[in-house]
């Protein structure tokens, strides 16, 4: 039997029509599929490959730490070198309050962790979270997700979760002295490529601010330089109390992190005691592999070169068929009139030999999220693409 039709029968599946593409190779912003096809990938693993896939400094690092240790015990009980040095450059490169990291396996995983530290450190336990947002698939974070759609089928689920609309002043009002967390993601990803209007994010800041509410950000999709700076907060002149970290932070390696001050952090230290563990968060080889790449992202200075790369991506999508490029750096949604054509332009891409998809709550616009080192040469190319499909559809 063919590797796809193992795949079929064995792997769990996601959806009735996975794309089933066999990649066997994959390097900087190309991946290469078992018939020799290239392709230019607008996504990065969503979010993941900020550097490029398989950058020879975080092959080598994770080479490196292959020779000293793998899995020792549960994390957060020995002192392991790969995670003191990670958690020690993050952090320097955090504001004051965001100075103690916890590491867990996934972005999903960091968002239960942020939500428990909430709930202990306040003892409170409403969660106020918005429509359109998305901060993964388990239980406790998928009843923070902002869809009606992708809940319903499992509940019930958390209880104590109130959603509101994303950018609404009015709503703010909702925050009180019950609320443990407010979470939101810095840009909403998801949803499009939504960005926070007329100082909302600030506002939503105060009003957490006066009613003790902690502040969680969620930057797993658009940290590590996605948006233009190192992390989008910085853009909107507010720090979060909690700041939600995955995708990027491994390298392509599987890594999250939740951030927050020690004293808040410290509240799963007693009452109980290992409030909150992990098994294989901070994996060795994962933080390796997550260190050597942010030292890439910072030495190469990467973030420097996003938003000439996405002027050029603006300058270049112009079609009758797009209704609307929304973007925030190299995160960009290309709007078309409806789910039905953007499949087909998608699917159309991928027979040209570009990689891309859409997004849960934006099905009618095209996902453009690609490695941060992405060439304007490789911009051209696929824009080319681009635009060669919706001439011809």
């Amino acid at each position: 039997m063919t590797n796809r039709q193992l795949f079929l029968n064995h792997v769990g599946q996601t959806s009735e029509a996975p794309l089933s593409l066999e990649i066997v190779r994959a390097e900087g912003c190309k991946l290469f599929d078992a018939d020799g096809k290239e392709y230019i990938d607008l996504i990065g693993g969503i979010s993941v490959c900020n550097v490029g896939h398989r950058h020879p400094k975080v092959v080598e690092a994770i080479k490196n730490q292959l020779d000293d240790y793998l899995h020792i015990m549960v994390y957060g009980e020995l002192v392991q070198s790969p995670q003191v040095q990670y958690a020690t450059l993050l952090t320097r490169h955090l504001p004051a309050s965001l100075n103690s990291v916890f590491f867990t396996a996934s972005g999903s995983e960091a968002t239960e962790g942020a939500m428990k530290l909430a709930k202990r450190f306040q003892s409170r336990s409403q969660i106020i979270s918005f429509k359109n947002s998305y901060h993964g698939s388990t239980q406790g974070a998928l009843s923070v997700m902002g869809s009606e759609y992708w809940q319903q089928a499992f509940r019930p689920l958390l209880p104590g979760v109130l959603q509101m609309n994303y950018n609404s002043f009015e709503e703010l009002e909702n925050i009180t002295e019950q609320t443990a967390c407010v979470i939101a993601e810095t840009v909403q990803a998801e949803a499009g490529v939504l960005v926070p209007q007329n100082g909302w994010l600030k506002a939503l800041r105060k009003k957490c601010d006066e009613t003790g509410a902690l502040l969680i950000l969620d930057e797993i999709q658009c940290g590590f330089g996605r948006n233009g700076t190192l992390w989008a907060f910085e853009q909107f002149d507010v720090v979060p109390d909690i700041l939600l970290l995955g995708k990027a932070l491994g390298g392509g390696m599987p890594l999250g992190a939740f951030v927050a001050d020690k004293k808040i952090m410290d509240s799963f230290t007693h009452n109980p005691v290992l409030g909150h563990i992990n098994t294989f968060g901070g994996h060795p080889v994962c933080c390796a592999a997550g260190l050597a790449a942010f030292k890439v992202l910072l030495d190469e200075k990467l973030i420097d070169q996003v938003n000439d790369k996405e002027q050029l991506f603006l300058s270049l999508l112009k079609h009758p068929k797009i209704k609307a490029v929304r973007s925030r750096g190299l995160m960009m949604a290309v709007e078309f009139d409806d789910f039905d054509e953007n499949k087909k332009i998608i699917d159309a891409l991928i027979a040209e030999g570009v990689f891309t998809d859409w997004f849960l709550f934006a099905a009618n616009c095209l996902r453009i999220v690609p490695p941060l080192t992405i060439s304007n040469e490789e911009i051209i190319s696929a824009c080319a693409k681009i635009i060669h499909v919706l001439d011809s559809i």
